[in-house]
């Protein structure tokens, strides 16, 4: 058996694995279920089929349902190109802060959560706890359903979920959807001089962009449902963050390509913003092969991302808020695993340390209070299960 890691050692171990979203997660998972197994803590993983990517989950106390699932993600986002002060894969403490990439987003709660695993464990808790590591949450969330799906018929079926996302330790209880298409403009080259027999695929590709911009002049003007003013911003909002093409400046673009993304308000259907995308792509589309037949537009989906919504005294929401206290109401527009969860069947809720205005930053941090305060909570929360 080794030795119980304090929450910081943790956070120091899982951040020095480099998990970035585009390589694997691996060795910070057999890590994990190495330390776990130490303690006599038995995991069970999905196995991704096609990718060097593992989730992994495991369970402590009675064998029955009902139990705490403690919720987090393995991935970072990448460093490249991010002006850090130090070494971005180890921990440092300056200022009253502890800085690292993951350490926000979300690494110090799954230091926290694998912490309370295992102290669950020899503190004979009467009330099961588990818990979830994904991967690929950074890249839309595609990692947590295939997860949960195989927890089913291994674990006993937990009652409420905690996803640990940097919200400052306040109670989330909603966020919004989301849905991203990647899409290929495929136009024809020709000299620019003579750009009227050719296709611009970039030039094409901007009629899109603009739907785009045209969509948010629109929804921003509408008056938002009671559920959507919850929100900031209060509508559904369409963006392109990434675009690439072209070959020279005086030829037309033979290929664009770029990301469309939605973030949809709970009570609206997004799979009706992305048929309304497919429509307008359609109709750019036509409009190509009027003067090239053999141009096109290939669209594929990106990530598909269930909203969280508010529940009715929700069983998660209930106990974290009487843990942290907390009474007021908090909904974000970012969007998380915890939507995948209730749509599961899970009570979900948004708690964890950290501040989301630092993730995905260069010199990303957490601030040592608030971790300080992940840890008084995760405490709380074990004196809760006995």
């Amino acid at each position: 058996m080794t030795a119980r890691m304090t929450p910081f050692e943790l956070m120091e171990k899982l951040v020095s694995f480099p998990t970035v979203s585009r390589d694997t997660n691996i060795p910070l998972i057999d890590w994990v279920a190495d330390y776990l197994e130490s303690h006599g803590i038995a995991s069970h993983r999905y196995i991704h089929p096609d990718q060097p990517k593992h989730a992994l989950f495991a369970h402590v106390g009675p064998w029955e349902e009902g139990a705490v699932v403690l919720s987090g993600h393995t991935d970072v986002v990448p460093v490249d190109g991010q002006p850090w002060d130090s070494d971005p894969f180890t921990v440092v403490e300056r200022d009253g802060r502890y800085y690292g990439r993951g350490c926000c987003d979300m690494k110090g709660f799954d230091a926290l959560a694998i912490w309370a695993l295992v102290e669950a464990h020899y503190a004979d808790v009467q009330r099961p706890l588990q818990i979830a590591l994904s991967f690929d949450e950074e890249i839309g969330c595609t990692g947590a359903p295939p997860m949960i799906e195989a927890m089913q018929p291994v674990l006993p079926k937990g009652a409420l979920v905690i996803v640990g996302e940097p919200s400052t330790m306040q109670a989330v209880t909603g966020h919004k959807g989301g849905t991203g298409f990647n899409t290929h403009v495929v136009g024809f080259e020709v000299h620019s001089s003579l750009l009227h027999t050719g296709v611009n695929a970039i030039m094409a590709g901007a009629k899109l962009i603009e739907w785009a911009n045209e969509v948010n002049t629109e929804n921003m003007a509408r008056k938002p449902s009671e559920l959507a003013a919850m929100f900031n911003p209060p509508f559904t909002t369409a963006h392109v963050g990434v675009i690439s093409g072209g070959t020279a400046h005086n030829i037309t673009a033979k290929d664009c390509h770029f990301a469309m993304d939605f973030r949809v308000v709970p009570g609206e259907d997004k799979d009706a913003w992305g048929t309304a995308y497919l429509e307008k792509v359609r109709e750019v589309e036509k409009q190509m092969q009027e003067v090239v037949p053999e141009t096109y537009i290939e669209v594929t989906p990106r990530f598909d991302v269930p909203a969280l919504q508010p529940e009715k005294d929700g069983l998660a929401e209930t106990f974290v808020r009487q843990i942290t206290g907390d009474n007021a109401s908090h909904k974000v527009s970012y969007g998380t695993e915890a939507g995948q969860f209730q749509e599961a069947g899970y009570s979900a809720v948004i708690c964890g340390p950290g501040d989301i205005a630092q993730a995905h930053q260069p010199n990303e941090y957490i601030e040592v209070a608030q971790f300080e305060a992940g840890h008084r909570f995760m405490r709380d929360l074990l004196d809760r299960l006995k």
